[in-house]
């Protein structure tokens, strides 16, 4: 399925082809950006089967259909001397190598940074590893290690019960940050016609993300207590419910937004009361504040609520499930979410890079492949011939499910 209107001659790394080994999710969702922005994605998998992710159940049973959208497959035996020239010809022929494996791995595979520099001085190698060099760096790590080890857990749960994220929220940063390296090695490329090794660590991206905790520690007298436990910089910033008991996000977070409510919720009253005056006031006077709202929120509708918040423009938000952006009005309206087949046939709607560049767009241009569908279209740009193709995949070096 290839979605009309779109124009890949225009995408800014057109041109520019990416040697993917990975598996999961951090390595992917930088391939994917890539991909997205308009590489040539050629995800090396293990023949015949391809990426174990493939096959994964539970609340991983999407990241393969969604994280490899835009690429192409060459499944291939990387243990196999024989699969060594047509990898040796994909990297020969890339700008961009992209790997995520386990510390060691690939130079136990012989394609190692320095190794693979060798063959190639202007490739651009990217890692996404879970820690960058330091006492750490041969640790295993997960996305939900990482939130637990930066304290991210700690901030999310309530006290005393540290809780991941909703999504792999780390091992997608720590994928934007590898794809951050590798333009900036890109553009010094450019200058130098060297390539250079960008490393993106786990660990790290989570650490990153609670700096501003860390930052805030500096200046509070007493320990920092999870953002489940409202300790609010504005008097009004929580979820009330509406009269069918939706939950709504709703913050009003200056005085002109407080002045505003005030009008369009019809209650001259509130702006009278000396505690409710200012968001410093209002925040000492939650205790009486937040139980007002609570009871008057419940006698609108959630649409009512909607469209008053939004006339008044405040902050506010339902409170969704993923599965309600299907629908969701802006998102479709904007061409935000396309539609992708999965390799098992099903049809979804998936989100678009959400970034926009002119008039460029970032879409679903290619479905995630089967394992090993570009196989042989890959190996023949690589310059083998046919029967050489034919005598790989007759003895499992590679798997070419594409039909000739």
């Amino acid at each position: 399925m290839k979605p009309s209107g779109e124009t890949p001659a225009a995408l800014p790394l057109r041109g520019l082809r990416v040697a993917e080994f990975s598996h999961a999710i951090m390595g992917p969702s930088a391939g994917m950006v890539l991909a997205d922005l308009g590489a040539e994605v050629i995800k090396v998998e293990p023949a015949p089967d391809g990426d174990p992710t493939r096959r994964l159940i539970g609340s991983g049973i999407g990241f393969f259909g969604f994280y490899n959208r835009n690429k192409k497959s060459l499944a291939i035996d990387l243990k196999s001397p024989v699969a060594r020239p047509a990898i040796e010809a994909l990297i020969r022929s890339s700008d961009i190598l992209v790997e995520n494996f386990a510390a060691g791995t690939m130079d136990r595979l012989g394609l190692g940074y320095e190794e693979v520099a060798r063959l190639n001085p202007r490739l651009v190698y990217a890692s996404l590893k879970g820690f960058l060099s330091g006492p750490y760096e041969q640790r295993r790590a997960l996305d939900e290690v990482v939130q637990m080890m930066s304290g991210l857990a700690y901030m999310t749960g309530p006290p005393g019960q540290p809780l991941r994220a909703g999504a792999s929220v780390i091992d997608i940063m720590g994928g934007f940050g590898a794809v951050i390296g590798v333009l900036a090695a890109l553009r010094q490329r450019d200058e130098t016609g060297k390539g250079s090794h960008v490393v993106s660590g786990l660990f790290e991206a989570a650490a990153f993300l609670v700096g501003q905790h860390m930052v805030n520690a500096a200046y509070l007298p007493l320990p920092l207590v999870p953002m489940s436990v409202r300790n609010s910089a504005w008097g009004v910033y929580d979820i009330f419910h509406s009269k069918e008991g939706k939950p709504i996000f709703i913050g009003i977070v200056t005085d002109t937004q407080w002045r505003r409510f005030c009008a369009v919720f019809d209650r001259p009253d509130l702006l009278a009361v000396p505690e409710f005056r200012s968001n410093s006031s209002r925040v000492s006077a939650r205790p009486s504040l937040v139980p007002l709202l609570t009871e008057f929120f419940k006698k609108f509708s959630t649409a009512d609520l909607v469209a008053k918040s939004d006339a008044a423009e405040l902050a506010f938000a339902p409170v969704n499930m993923p599965t309600d952006l299907i629908d969701d009005p802006h998102l479709n309206a904007g061409g935000r979410l396309r539609e992708t087949r999965l390799p098992d046939g099903k049809i979804v709607k998936v989100p678009r890079l959400p970034i926009e560049i002119d008039d460029a767009v970032f879409s679903v241009r290619q479905d995630p492949p089967q394992a090993g569908a570009d196989t042989r279209a890959v190996l023949l740009s690589l310059g083998l011939k046919e029967a050489e193709i034919d005598a790989l995949v007759r003895e499992g070096i590679v798997a070419a499910k594409e039909q000739r």
